[in-house]
C-alpha cells in the first residue's frame, strides 16, 4: 500500500447553526460552496489547535476484481512529523527523512521527505486542511443525512488537477461532536478507499524518538538507502 493512501486522515468539527437549519445545495460547476468554506475554516482552526494527535482508524480497500481488504493501524502527527503503524508496515517521516520499513521482509527504504506540495503528503490530516485554502480542490457540502442520533454532513473534494490519481474525495462530520466518521477516496481506476477514526488522542505526549526510526531495534534488518 503507498505511502500516498496510508496517511489520509483528517478531523472536522460543527457546522454552524445556519447550516443546519439549511438544505445544502451544490455551487455551480468551477465554483466552491462558500457554506463548505466555513465548515473547513473552523475544522483548520480547531486542528491547528492540536500540538499534537496519535489516533487509531481502519482502512478499507477495494480495488477492482479484488477481495475487499480491511486493516487497521495507529497514526500521530506533530506539526509536519507523522508515524504510522499498520499491520504490514510502518512509515515514519521526520520533515527530513521518511522511512519505510516492511515487516514481512525486514527491510526498510529510507528516503528523502517528500515535499509538502507533492502527492505524497497530500494525505495527512494537515495538508488537506490547508490546501483547499490553495485552491488545489473544487468543494461543496453535497449531503445531509441522519445515522441514529448521528446528524451527518458531506462534503466534496475534486482535485483541480487532472493527473491526480483520485476523482474525488468525500468527507463525513458528525454535526454533534464535530467529530469525523469516515473519508472516502475514489481512484480514477475504480478503487475505492474509506477510513474511519475508532479513537481519537488530542495533544498526547509523544516519546522524543516517536518520528524517528532506529535500525538497531530490528536485528538482521535490510536497509536501502534511496536518499539523492
Amino acid at each position: 500500500m503507498s505511502i500516498r493512501i496510508s496517511q489520509f486522515l483528517c478531523f472536522f468539527c460543527l457546522l454552524s447553526t445556519a447550516l443546519v437549519a439549511q438544505t445544502p445545495k451544490p455551487p455551480a460547476p468551477e465554483q466552491n460552496d462558500p457554506a463548505a468554506k466555513k465548515v473547513l475554516d473552523r475544522i483548520r482552526t480547531k486542528y491547528d489547535g492540536y500540538k499534537t494527535f496519535e489516533a487509531a482508524f481502519n482502512l478499507s480497500v477495494e480495488v477492482p476484481g479484488e477481495a475487499k481488504e480491511i486493516q487497521k493501524g495507529v497514526v500521530g502527527q506533530q506539526g509536519d512529523k507523522f508515524r504510522l503503524e499498520m499491520s504490514e508496515q510502518v512509515i515514519v517521516n521526520d520533515t527530513k527523512t521518511t522511512w519505510i520499513y516492511l515487516k514481512k521482509n525486514n527491510e526498510v527504504q529510507v528516503n528523502n521527505a517528500e515535499p509538502s506540495s507533492s502527492e505524497a503528503s497530500f494525505f495527512t490530516p494537515k495538508e488537506l486542511l490547508h490546501r483547499y485554502q490553495k485552491g488545489d480542490f473544487i468543494y461543496a457540502i453535497t449531503d445531509k443525512t441522519t445515522e441514529g442520533s448521528k446528524i451527518l454532513t458531506e462534503i466534496e473534494f475534486k482535485p483541480k488537477d487532472k493527473k491526480s490519481d483520485y476523482s474525488k474525495i468525500r468527507v463525513s462530520i458528525d454535526e454533534k461532536n464535530g467529530s469525523m466518521e469516515y473519508i472516502k477516496a475514489f481512484g480514477k481506476d475504480g478503487s475505492r478507499y474509506t477510513f474511519s477514526i475508532t479513537r481519537f488522542s488530542p495533544n498526547k505526549a509523544l516519546p522524543a524518538d516517536y518520528f524517528m526510526f532506529d535500525t538497531k531495534k530490528y536485528p538482521g534488518i535490510r536497509v536501502e538507502d534511496l536518499r539523492m
